[in-house]
């Protein structure tokens, strides 16, 4: 299918509270280097910026990102800053997380105590240049309970420092959890046609029932995860694409927005050609047959 004309406004909206953005939408991590959080190769300073600022054109106005996205040599929320800053287009929602620490050096280290949950806000602040965090997920780092920790963020958001909240890496008590304290207003799990997480169906439908935006990461790198996106394409897949003049990402991506009008798809790319295309799967409408022979590749009926 072209992709050259074709705006992210074609994938619909949807609200994360009362902050409007287009369902496609941009996730920062890939801008850092060719793969997530290895500290290779970055990518060229250049390149990433003009994606970010190409996205904006092709009408994207959520960009997803995190102060612990970086490379050797490159910082996502700096870029973002030096490519969209001075000032930010004032529709652009910029969505980041927190919770996971990580070194400077690169490598992991424990989960952010609930006291240090600020410092990791104001770290996002300063490098996105910004007096205030559209939204700030909690990233859940395998605690058995969320509630202290999305209670200091709640905090903050009283503070003024972060307008809406939403959490990460959930199960449906921990986002009831985090919605007897305060609003949510997405949901961020890993979620895809080929996605190795079982669970991920039930939050949705909760999601759903509740108004909540879901906000699916490696819609289109399936079980490859963080290392990229996946070559590995189910027969079907490449019958429906073929049958839309599209790409097999398009078509996840597609089928993954096809799942209710509250899912709202993050794809990462630090290729300008591939960030076209990420936004033309927006305007891509399957068919109820197609859908059906999709759902079966991923081992039983969709959510919607």
């Amino acid at each position: 299918m072209s992709s050259k004309t074709i705006d992210a406004a074609a994938s619909g909206t949807w609200n994360l509270g009362d902050l409007p953005v287009h369902r496609v939408g941009f996730g920062a991590m890939r801008l850092t280097g060719s793969a997530a959080f290895h500290l290779g190769a970055p990518r060229e300073r250049e390149r990433s910026i003009a994606v970010l600022r190409r996205a904006v054109e092709l009408g994207v106005n959520h960009i997803d990102t995190a102060a612990f996205y970086f490379s050797s040599l490159r910082s996502a929320n700096e870029l973002i800053n030096s490519a969209l800053g001075g000032p930010y287009p004032d529709d652009l929602v910029i969505v980041t997380k927190v919770g996971p620490h990580r070194e400077y050096s690169g490598e992991w280290g424990t989960a952010a105590r609930p006291d240090q949950l600020r410092g990791q806000v104001e770290e996002n602040l300063r490098q996105l240049g910004r007096d205030h965090l559209d939204v700030v997920n909690l990233r859940r780092m395998r605690q058995d309970s969320i509630a202290e920790h999305f209670g200091a963020l709640a905090e903050l958001r009283e503070a003024g420092l972060i307008r809406h909240l939403g959490v990460s890496a959930v199960e449906p008590r921990h986002l009831a959890e985090a919605r007897a304290i305060a609003p949510v207003v997405c949901v961020q799990n890993q979620y895809g046609l080929h996605s190795p997480d079982p669970g991920a169906d039930e939050v949705l439908r909760v999601c759903r029932d509740q108004g909540i935006a879901f906000v699916p990461f490696y819609a289109i790198a399936g079980d490859a995860g963080p290392q990229g996106a996946s070559t590995a394409h189910h027969g079907e897949l490449l019958e429906v694409a073929r049958a839309h003049d599209a790409t097999p990402a398009q078509i996840r991506l597609a089928w993954t927005l096809h799942q209710g009008p509250q899912v709202l798809a993050i794809p990462g790319t630090g290729d300008p050609d591939h960030l076209a295309e990420n936004i033309a799967a927006g305007s891509l409408r399957l068919t109820a047959e197609e859908v059906s022979r999709l759902d079966a590749v991923r081992g039983g009926p969709s959510a919607s």
